[in-house]
């Protein structure tokens, strides 16, 4: 395997620490592309101490975009946001910073691009958040007709923002709620093989130009997931369903503050189910198709979430 240098955008965020983390041990060069290089020093350990650099780069500043990618070999586009706030909208970084991102691609030369987008993107979804992304993907094939784009289901890992956000919630609130009524599906998958799928992508230039659908090996209903983190973290929590119009309500007022925890386009989001679909499967799409086995969500979840445990690490698990 030649050696590559590869560019990419928001390589400090909690998919990318994974991904340098993978092509630093293919012995690549790692170009980490983010608006704050000295907050991307913990990628550092990740490799040699000549294989990973940060450099500055907004996705607003197109210059900044075009030197990120000089002399690059491929380049991947990690950058999205859950929620808007302020200039940090679904059209400006996940539709427009990916046509900025897959523009100075082309015009740096360069034929290998693979762009994050997530399962359920679609330019004719009610939620702004798929829209941005099938926007985002239109534009990657516009300016890198190979390019490859990746949709994942929700990624989990230590650092993720799904299992441990709930399993927060759990040790403050004694309900826990259950939007539309817990029925909508996922497919879970862990960070490390979405890792291991764009690494693949980059390495074998005869798989690009696909879209690829990254799922885990179980399909689980947003109220098992529920129930196995409070298994998992031995707590007992009332699991109340709440409709789909009051979690829109509920929303609404979350929308008013700083932060908020649930956004009225996330209940949009949450009305579809998000697994890898059949034709994805059937075409090979998907990570047992790269030649990747998936990893299981009790294979690893329960090794970052025992911290939520009254006891932590010493409380051993209740069986059953």
């Amino acid at each position: 395997m030649t050696a590559k240098l590869i560019t990419i955008f928001g390589g400090s965020g909690f998919v990318g620490r994974h991904l340098v983390r993978a092509l630093a041990k293919h012995g690549h060069r790692i170009r980490v592309a983010v608006r704050r290089p000295d907050l991307a020093n913990h990628l550092q350990p990740l490799g040699a101490f000549y294989q990973i650099q940060a450099i500055q780069a907004n996705l607003r500043y197109r210059r900044s975009v075009e030197a990120a990618v000089d002399g690059a070999d491929a380049v991947v586009n990690l950058v999205g946001i859950l929620a808007e706030g302020g200039k940090q909208t679904f059209s400006a970084v996940q539709a427009e910073g990916a046509r900025a991102v897959a523009r100075a691609t082309r015009d740096a030369g360069i034929e290998t691009l693979v762009q994050m987008s997530a399962i359920g993107a679609d330019a004719g979804s009610v939620s702004d958040y798929a829209r941005s992304k099938a926007r985002g993907e239109e534009a990657a094939r516009e300016f890198v007709p190979g390019a490859s784009v990746v949709r994942p289901s929700i990624v989990f890992g230590p650092e993720d923002n799904f299992f441990n956000q709930f399993a927060s919630l759990a040790t403050k609130l004694p309900i826990l709620p259950l939007i539309g009524g817990g029925e909508t599906k996922f497919q879970p998958v862990f960070v490390g093989d979405v890792a291991d799928a764009i690494t693949c992508l980059i390495e074998t230039p005869a798989l690009a130009g696909k879209t690829y659908e990254l799922g885990g090996p179980e399909i689980m209903s947003f109220r098992e997931i529920l129930e196995y983190i409070l298994k998992v973290t031995n707590r007992q929590r009332l699991l109340l369903p709440l409709s789909f119009p009051l979690a829109n309500l509920q929303a609404t007022f979350m929308e008013l503050l700083p932060k908020p925890m649930l956004t009225r386009d996330q209940v949009r989001l949450l009305q579809s189910d998000n697994v890898v679909s059949k034709l994805a499967i059937d075409e090979g799409r998907t990570l047992e198709g790269l030649g990747i086995r998936p990893a299981a969500v009790e294979a690893i979840v329960p090794s970052y979430l025992y911290r939520f445990r009254k006891a932590g690490q010493f409380e051993k698990q209740k069986a059953g």
